[in-house]
């Protein structure tokens, strides 16, 4: 398929674990001025709707969280014509009330990274956009009306802290985090959410709670629970799959074709 046959206009970014659920997939392999996307660019039916499928972290898990080429994989979406953008991550509880295989419809996020390229304007050419709202309001009032009949719960909204990885936290980093009041932590949510808005994307994030980080045994609130480890997150993913699918369906079914958002307008009075 060429870019030129393409309709899709809702982006999904993702893990590999999603491919399951694409029926009669095409591949599209794009190339940008900030390099290669992380894996070609799957475009398949969800819901009636035609949605283009990126792994973040590429087809074989290639990239590590501060090595996955953000900047390349949302300037490939914007070239397909992409306006709409729903990315899905798994993300470890820093408080008691986000409990384990609970999901969440992140509003805010707290930038603890230190090596990434989050912008694609430099120099003259610099763009200041707001990020007092990062996520797209429009599309997370939609997606919490969408899940209202799912059987899991679903907190409307949540901060997440997003470290630089590939490491866990330390003890004391979690109980920081903690203490601050930020709900949960990740490894790939920044810059994924600025460089969207920088490119007038609108984007959302709906993640899913894995584990309870590193202080384990205090948030977890009795139950019983192991510190984060990699080999627990893709457990705990792979159990609820099909339930994780089921939220997405329901999200891209619940977008319009045709919107008008604050999102689109980011640029405005942003660039000198």
């Amino acid at each position: 398929m060429s870019r030129a046959e393409t309709t899709a206009q809702i982006a999904l970014i993702g893990g590999t674990g999603f491919y399951q659920f694409l029926d009669s997939a095409d591949e599209i392999v794009i190339d940008t001025p900030f390099g290669k996307p992380s894996a070609p660019i799957t475009i398949a039916k969800v819901e009636g709707r035609s949605v283009a499928f990126l792994p973040r972290h590429g087809r074989n898990h290639d990239f590590l969280p501060s090595d996955v080429p953000y900047q390349a994989n949302l300037w490939a979406l914007q070239e397909l014509g992409i306006r709409q953008v729903v990315a899905f991550n798994t993300v470890g509880s820093l408080q008691r009330s986000y409990r384990k295989g609970d999901f969440v419809l992140v509003d805010q996020f707290v930038d603890r990274t230190r090596r990434r390229k989050d912008t694609f304007f430099a120099g003259s050419q610099a763009a200041h956009i707001s990020s007092a709202t990062p996520y797209c309001p429009r599309m997370r009032q939609l997606s919490a009306q969408a899940l209202e009949g799912a059987e899991a719960t679903v907190h409307p909204s949540g901060t997440v802290v997003v470290i630089e990885g590939p490491r866990f936290s330390t003890a004391a980093e979690s109980r920081w985090f903690s203490t601050q009041g930020w709900h949960l932590v990740n490894m790939t949510q920044y810059p994924e959410v600025v460089l969207a808005r920088e490119l007038q994307l609108c984007y959302m994030n709906l993640s899913y709670i894995t584990d309870y980080d590193v202080a384990a045994a205090e948030v977890a609130d009795g139950e019983e629970a192991e510190a984060v480890s990699h080999a627990g997150v893709l457990a705990a993913f792979s159990a609820d799959s099909e339930r994780v699918v089921d939220m997405v369906r329901r999200i891209v079914g619940a977008l319009p074709a045709e919107f008008d958002c604050a999102c689109q307008h980011a640029l405005t009075g942003a660039r000198t």
